[in-house]
């Protein structure tokens, strides 16, 4: 397996771009005079608790390193602060829309704050379902049949005409989804035309815009990308067994409700496509430092990109934290990696 660079038992290379950390001398890094890195989480999206809970854990793993860690909550009072009292690193734990189309990370780049992930523009492409899905089509990923309808084209046509094309056009099973959404809130699978509408209501409740996409079932995998001093790497592939069938934001959060495969029980060819369809979901959006691309792989072996999260949960029972496991490397030591990354870039762009 090809080196990370991530590995906490091997030398960690020193950057010659990392610039000096507030109130460190010429030369030194904020490694060697350890400087506070903040972690955002929380926000007032739906998906505020989870958050709070990824932010807590990230912050944990930081600790662990030595590293100065505070976690806060966003309010107004947070750019006066982050002016008069500015950190070495920005982590972003926010998730949802408010966390995770880009609009945080401009501010943070107003004020030249060091942040850790995606750029603004790379955030709002991945973060808008019906975008990502066709920026990666392009590249020839596959991704499953949909359309992408606000919710005035339903009242303005009528709903059940719209509702009526729809299942003509794509077939059932479908699911719904809001187009820019997380954890799965306002996902429902319809198997039947009738269940069609109550799920279209879940979808709205969280959205103005709903995309309907026909259902592929088979193994649902998720696959993490993190970004080295040797450039971006799949982390081993996690399958996901949810109660019921739908990984939503229950079986996605609640203990015992979905059975994780760690890693996932793939073949060799298989897992190193789904490692390739991630990488290139990855590069094709631009995306930075860390990704997570969920995926479903057919009854025919073929796999289908679903979407992508440039925020992914770091909860006791999130995907990510369990690859890093499986890949056999510590997590704190892979967020320290990856704040140090953050810094020593910051620094370079200055220059």
């Amino acid at each position: 397996m090809t080196s990370t660079g991530l590995n906490p038992s091997s030398p960690r290379p020193r950057s010659p771009k990392t610039g000096p950390a507030h109130g460190a001398g010429p030369g030194a890094s904020y490694r060697d005079h350890p400087a506070r890195i903040l972690v955002l989480a929380g926000g007032l999206s739906h998906e505020r608790d989870v958050s709070l809970r990824s932010g807590r854990r990230v912050a944990e793993a930081l600790r662990s390193t030595g590293a100065e860690v505070e976690v806060r909550d966003v309010d107004a009072s947070l750019l006066p602060e982050l002016a008069t009292n500015p950190p070495a690193c920005v982590v972003p734990m926010l998730h949802g829309e408010t966390g995770e189309d880009g609009a945080i990370r401009e501010v943070l780049e107003l004020l030249d704050l060091p942040y850790l992930g995606s750029t603004p523009g790379a955030c709002r492409a991945a973060f808008d379902k019906p975008v990502a899905k066709s920026v990666v089509a392009q590249r020839g990923i596959r991704t499953p049949a949909s359309v992408t309808l606000p919710h005035e084209t339903f009242r303005e046509l009528g709903a059940v005409a719209v509702m009526r094309a729809i299942v003509e056009r794509l077939g059932l099973p479908l699911i719904v989804k809001p187009a820019k959404s997380g954890s799965a809130l306002g996902c429902s699978p319809v198997r039947a035309e009738t269940d069609l509408p109550s799920a279209m209501v879940g979808a709205f409740a969280y959205g103005d815009t709903a995309l309907v996409e026909h259902l592929v079932e088979g193994t649902e995998v998720a696959v993490p990308v993190i970004e080295s001093a040797d450039g971006p790497r799949a982390l081993p592939a996690i399958g996901i067994r949810a109660d019921g069938g739908i990984y939503d934001y229950t079986a996605r959060y609640t203990a015992g409700s979905t059975e994780f495969d760690v890693p996932a029980e793939l073949g060799e060819d298989i897992a190193a496509e789904v490692a390739r369809v991630a990488m290139e979901v990855h590069r094709t959006l631009g995306l930075r430092d860390l990704s997570r691309s969920d995926l479903i792989i057919d009854d025919a072996g073929t796999v289908w990109f679903l979407e992508v999260n440039v925020a992914p949960g770091f909860t006791e029972t999130s995907t990510v934290p369990l690859s890093i496991g499986a890949d056999g490397l510590d997590l704190g030591e892979v967020c320290r990696a990856l704040v140090d990354a953050a810094v020593a870039r910051s620094a370079a762009a200055t220059r």
